[in-house]
């Protein structure tokens, strides 16, 4: 399609997008909330740390991005061909900041992933050998990524906001076809929110674990979200009040279903879980079960926010590249 033909009066804007997830958040957060788990459980599984993992795609981000200023883009098979990744100018501080942790911390995971093969550095070069860990493709999360999108539009297309009618193959379609460009947004809106989760509780595992005990409490409760044909949908501070009282449900989780989910120690766990009950993020029920704390909603709510603002520019660009492409 030429540029003469977009009607770009047509395509979305950040804001079109935040404030309808924001209203129609009943809508959204089960799938939200199951699509951030099932990302944090693929950046745990590769090195059982997350903090490699967000090392290596930080790195393969300076890459796409790389990629998407030259304007050279892969398709998902062609992307996947390649077992070996090069990224140019690699240095400690850079990285550092770029996910505002101490460089030595950095410099220790870095070592640790030239151990095992995953890396190899020349000077300023790094290398990125696929072959060297459980890599793990992006099937599965384009699948998930999409059913969200597909959802947000729908509430779009019912404020009269999108016009265009779409359904979930035709996203995975275009996921696929333009994966670079699309991966890189996908890396641009995940790099930062996985830095927040980090600032917000101080370690990722600890995120990890109180995300899978809200998702559960999402699950327990979503009856009450659930909003059928004459019912409207629920704004972001009402449902996440449902969310918190666990309106209907006592079920909570225990460490060793938080551990088979995650793939987390159980150990581990219990001692995150501590600390996140010192904290009032959590608390535990009657049947010794972990359950979420009526003041995490007012700790969380800022970073929330932010989250929503990322999330909504990712879908905004997929969303517009659906209308031109």
């Amino acid at each position: 399609m030429s540029i003469q033909q977009i009607d770009f009066s047509r395509t979305l804007k950040d804001d079109q997008v935040y404030d309808t997830i924001m209203n129609n958040y009943s809508d959204f957060s089960k799938d939200w909330i199951f699509h951030q788990w099932n990302w944090m459980n693929n950046v745990y599984i590769p090195f059982k740390d997350h903090y490699k993992y967000l090392i290596v795609i930080s790195l393969i981000e300076k890459t796409l991005q790389f990629f998407d200023q030259m304007n050279i883009q892969y398709t998902y098979d062609q992307y996947y061909s390649k077992s070996y990744l090069e990224i140019e100018k690699f240095n400690i501080s850079e990285l550092s900041k770029k996910l505002d942790l101490p460089k030595e911390t950095v410099r220790r995971k870095v070592i640790e992933l030239e151990k095992e093969g995953v890396i190899s550095r020349n000077k300023k070069k790094i290398i990125i050998d696929r072959k060297a860990f459980n890599f793990l493709k992006a099937e599965n999360q384009i699948k998930f990524s999409s059913k969200y999108i597909l959802l947000v539009s729908k509430s779009l297309n019912k404020n009269n906001i999108y016009n265009k009618k779409l359904d979930q193959k035709l996203i995975e379609n275009i996921f696929k076809k333009k994966f670079s460009l699309c991966w890189h947004w996908f890396y641009r809106m995940q790099i930062p929110l996985v830095i927040g989760y980090h600032k917000l509780m101080q370690d990722l595992t600890t995120f990890h674990i109180w995300g899978t005990v809200a998702m559960n409490q999402v699950l327990n409760v979503s009856k009450h979200l659930n909003t059928g044909v004459n019912k409207p949908s629920l704004d972001y501070l009402t449902t996440s009040n449902i969310l918190i009282k666990n309106l209907g449900t006592n079920a909570g989780i225990s460490a060793m279903s938080i551990s088979d989910m995650t793939h987390i120690p159980r150990a581990t766990i219990i001692r995150k879980c501590k600390y996140l009950i010192k904290n009032d993020l959590i608390k535990m029920n009657e049947k010794k079960q972990y359950v979420l704390s009526s003041m995490n909603f007012k700790k969380i709510l800022p970073y929330q926010t932010e989250v929503f603002r990322f999330k909504a520019k990712f879908i905004r660009k997929i969303l517009n590249l659906l209308i031109i492409s």
